[in-house]
């Protein structure tokens, strides 16, 4: 059975046979790659070219196997759409016999402003649709969320709309080092436990 909430670890440095799986959210298809509701897909990619972990398709996710500084790591890019990311997560969960607290899930966030991170033991949704569906598929909230702020959209754009529209080409520019920054964080979550993770990463970048 799947833990009710997440258990931090008590050390500050993670059992390097204890195995995370990294999952980026976002929508398939070459229409959707620059989106905002993709960002959390980009930032896994950018990580899987740094630790030379090639994806390949597997089931309902692109994946791959690999080590960071000694710790095995699975990084995984979902196939199904955002509202059934839940499938993908519950698919990678069983084949790789870990449980919720070994998953950290990279995803967009419409209320941090844009170049915040911030990192989460867990919590609710806000509304996602993505980690909705994941919580409704693994039957808790008890997984880590890496969240990559993209800021509120003007008061006449939905935001279905504003999600679902491509980065601006400068904001596409700003956007390349919080990218970097987030796979240093997901980095230190693999190596490190959760506190040591939040208490680096949880601060804007400096403009």
């Amino acid at each position: 059975m799947l833990p009710k909430r997440l258990r931090l670890l008590p050390h500050p440095v993670n059992p390097p046979n204890n195995r995370r799986v990294i999952v980026g959210l976002g929508n398939p298809g070459v229409e959707y790659a620059v989106t905002r509701h993709n960002v959390g897909q980009r930032v896994v990619a950018r990580a899987a070219v740094e630790w030379s972990i090639p994806l390949r398709d597997n089931g309902l996710t692109q994946r791959g196997v690999g080590r960071i500084h000694g710790h095995p790591v699975v990084l995984a890019l979902p196939a199904t759409f955002m509202n059934m990311s839940g499938e993908a997560v519950e698919e990678l969960v069983t084949a790789h016999d870990v449980q919720a607290r070994d998953v950290i899930v990279v995803h967009d966030d419409l209320d941090l402003p844009s170049g915040c991170l911030r990192i989460r033991p867990g919590g609710g949704t806000g509304g996602h649709n993505g980690l909705r569906s994941i919580v409704m598929a693994l039957g808790t909230e008890a997984f880590v969320r890496l969240k990559i702020g993209i800021g509120r959209p003007a008061p006449e754009v939905s935001p279905a709309d504003y999600v679902l529209a491509p980065f601006t080409p400068a904001e596409w520019e700003d956007l390349q080092p919080v990218l970097a920054r987030a796979v240093e964080g997901l980095a230190c979550l693999v190596t490190h436990d959760v506190q040591e993770a939040m208490n680096r990463f949880n601060r804007r970048l400096p403009a």
